[in-house]
């Protein structure tokens, strides 16, 4: 997959370079061609002999006449398909941020057109820092791919977000990178995904049993088909998936007025609600915990705002595809509110049976539109994703 990719590694100056060695071992096991540059500050963690030898090439450090052409910074730019910056300290961010080109490995990262991607480690309040939020955004803004950290025991004693990413996870993502389907390049995909809840109380709030992981997995294969994806989701216990952009809601309603707000702001071509809705809400949630002081208890519950209906309405609108979790009937039950709600496709699945649906990993999907179906067969659910976002690509091109 990696073979013959030409990746420029930019390391800089942080106590998890002693990682590269080995992300770059087996970077070029996969057959990519590793070029190294080298901070001054990095050099302090771990010798550029050490990187010579592993990528079998001279390792490059900062301008100095005697050793580097002048113009090295514009031939390696145009070399490489991907920069690779790791581990990237909170210094190196800012630098690049804010466009500061002050050696030669920040010279490279302005003078190229290939794609930075960026794999943060640093102190877990140095990475939650407002600053350095607000820097990552900025690159974002700019398409760049930020690898973020992983959570746990730092270098420094303390816990949590801001540990390197492991040298497979880096090579994960960085295949992903060079495997991107372009099916839907251009297009702009809003999702979304998990349960909401209404409260009745404090401490009591009514749901289901939507794990949103059908969702992500949409959410993951749609970037990977090279869309830009919004991912709207209620709460889970799930990390989000990489290259998108998230958005976390509670309820219902709270979900309803983040995707109406992202139809107004952006063109949006495909809809895909996924998310496990709640259909009513408490006509009054208590301000105080609710007090076990009668036999039987009477809840006033309402309609909530029919997001898919909603969006199905809009002129101009996307294309919406709906989903249908049923017990029985899956087929009746989808096509009848494919029809009621005025949708492009719907995905359906029966729901209740073991290892498959909600909470599991697995699903089975029955897919329709307006003159057809076709059934996805039991799968984890990324491989369900991924069949089903390349229907929507077709149907999509097909309609619009």
């Amino acid at each position: 997959m990696l073979m013959g990719k030409k990746i420029l590694l930019g390391m800089t100056g942080g106590i998890a370079a002693y990682k590269i060695p080995d992300l770059v071992r087996r970077l070029k096991e996969r057959g990519a061609q590793i070029r190294v540059v080298m901070t001054n500050n990095a050099t302090q963690f771990i010798t550029p002999l050490t990187l010579q030898t592993v990528s079998g090439f001279p390792v490059h450090l900062d301008f100095n006449p005697e050793t580097e052409n002048q113009i090295n910074h514009i031939e390696l730019a145009r070399w490489a398909d991907l920069i690779l910056i790791a581990p990237a300290t909170a210094n190196f961010i800012a630098k690049l941020a804010h466009g500061f080109a002050d050696d030669l490995l920040s010279t490279i990262c302005l003078a190229t057109t290939a794609q930075i991607a960026v794999a943060p480690a640093m102190n877990q309040q140095m990475w939650k820092a407002e600053v350095t939020q607000n820097n990552l955004n900025l690159l974002k803004k700019r398409s760049f791919l930020i690898f973020e950290p992983a959570d746990g025991s730092q270098a420094c004693g303390e816990t949590g977000k801001g540990r390197l990413l492991e040298s497979l996870q880096i090579i994960e993502l960085i295949e992903i990178f060079y495997t991107k389907n372009t099916i839907l390049k251009g297009k702009t995909v809003l999702i979304t995904a998990g349960a909401t809840r209404e409260d009745l109380d404090p401490v009591r709030f009514i749901s289901n049993r939507s794990s949103g992981k059908m969702g992500y997995a949409i959410a993951q294969a749609a970037q990977q088909a090279g869309a830009k994806v919004i991912l709207i989701s209620g709460k889970t216990n799930l990390t989000p998936p990489q290259f998108v952009d998230f958005i976390e809601v509670y309820s219902a309603q709270e979900m309803f007025d983040a995707v109406m707000k992202e139809l107004e702001e952006l063109k949006i071509n495909i809809f895909i609600g996924t998310a496990a809705v709640a259909d009513y809400r408490p006509i009054r949630s208590e301000n105080q915990k609710i007090k076990k002081n009668q036999d039987i208890m009477t809840i006033e519950l309402e309609r909530t705002p029919d997001i898919l209906a909603n969006v199905a309405k809009l002129s101009p609108r996307p294309f919406v595809v709906g989903f249908a979790a049923e017990t029985q009937e899956v087929e009746k039950y989808a096509l009848s509110k494919l029809d009621k709600k005025n949708l492009d496709l719907i995905a359906a699945n029966q729901v209740g049976i073991p290892n498959q649906g909600f909470d599991s990993d697995n699903n089975v999907l029955q897919v329709f539109w307006r003159d057809g179906s076709i059934e996805l067969p039991h799968a984890p659910k990324s491989e369900i994703a991924k069949q089903l976002i390349e229907i929507i690509a077709k149907r999509f091109l097909m309609t619009f």
